[in-house]
């Protein structure tokens, strides 16, 4: 169980002393999943195949009894209470910091949907994106490949940090400081292996109905969203067969989906930290991030913010789970009603 920093307001001191209201049945949950999934990360390429399909079934809980449910709702939301109820005093933390804005796609700016194809975002939140890159400077950081995110969002005001952070540009006029072209792809030599790889996965999967292999240039995604829970066994037996011959890719989990990634040390949370370098913000106490995302790879850049004691993080999830995050909001519908809410704030005259 992540204890959340304390940070100013009497709303979160209350959730701090009321942490011990966690259900036990929760506890276990938390703590079992997290197990789970270290411990596949932990085997990289030697992870067992039992321990990668517990790791794909701690992905997706069972419903617990509906008074369990609420109990555990109620606990967790007073640890990490709504943004948008907390929008004034997150604002306040911010006077006289820059604001800056990084958003993770799938499930944050669009729906989760079974084909990951038509995850389109709705026009209203495209606008609203549009309208905070106005005053902010804005980034999306997303496992997707950056070409394939960007013909979804299709603004070009914008930072976009794809496959997790490993390919990242920034945009030929934004709010940095110095004319530098902000680009970086150091993982930009594992580019014929993760080709190599996504040819052989998907020849080894295509068989599986509902399994699909997406490439997302620097790292490979396993959807196994629509296929029949009794066909990941041999689902992961499949995937494990081909990476096991590649001991420079590593293999992690997410939300129903498998992730090939090249073993070197970057992730959502490096990406957030070049990007405020790229920004002039690497070493300053006069900023102040703002990161929302859904998925388990978030939470690197959640842990970023914690440890330079900057910004926050909002989670988007409407159950609890394990985070860094100190703020949640439900889904996607709310994270545009956050971001109009920035926007609308930088309208009323407030600095930065």
């Amino acid at each position: 169980m992540v204890i959340s920093d304390a940070k100013p307001g009497l709303t979160r001191a209350i959730a701090v002393a009321l942490s011990e209201s966690f259900s036990p049945q929760l506890l276990s949950q938390y703590f079992t999943r997290k197990k789970l999934l270290q411990k596949l990360e932990s085997y990289g390429n030697g992870a067992s195949i039992n321990a990668l399909l517990d790791s794909m079934r701690a992905s997706s809980p069972t419903r617990r009894a509906s008074s369990d449910a609420e109990h555990d709702q109620d606990s967790w939301t007073l640890r990490h209470p709504s943004a948008l109820s907390m929008f004034e005093e997150i604002m306040n933390d911010s006077k006289g910091k820059q604001i800056v804005v990084f958003l993770d796609y799938d499930g944050t700016l669009s729906p989760i949907v079974e084909d990951p194809d038509r995850a389109f975002m709705t026009s209203e939140m495209r606008e609203a994106v549009r309208d905070v890159a106005r005053f902010f400077p804005t980034a999306i950081v997303s496992g997707r490949c950056r070409a394939k995110v960007y013909n979804f969002v299709k603004l070009s005001e914008l930072y976009y940090a794809g496959s997790h952070g490993m390919d990242i540009k920034g945009p030929a006029k934004g709010h940095r400081k110095g004319n530098q072209t902000v680009l970086c792809q150091p993982a930009r030599k594992f580019l014929p292996m993760i080709d190599e790889v996504y040819k052989r996965l998907t020849e080894r999967i295509e068989h599986i109905p509902g399994a699909k292999v997406e490439n997302n240039k620097f790292c490979l995604s396993v959807h196994y969203r629509c296929v029949e829970e009794k066909r990941w066994g041999e689902l992961a037996d499949q995937v494990k067969s081909v990476i096991k011959d590649y001991q420079q890719l590593r293999l992690s989990q997410g939300r129903k989906v498998l992730e090939i990634r090249p073993t070197i040390k970057w992730d959502k949370g490096n990406a957030l930290e070049f990007l405020l370098e790229s920004l002039g913000y690497a070493e300053t106490d006069d900023v102040f991030p703002v990161y929302i995302g859904d998925d388990r790879t978030d939470e690197d850049a959640f842990k970023v913010l914690r440890n330079r004691g900057q910004g926050v993080g909002i989670l988007v999830s409407k159950s609890p789970k394990e985070t860094n995050a100190w703020y949640t909001l439900k889904e996607p519908s709310e994270v545009m009603q956050f971001l109009k809410g920035l926007v609308e704030w930088k309208k009323r005259g407030c600095p930065y």
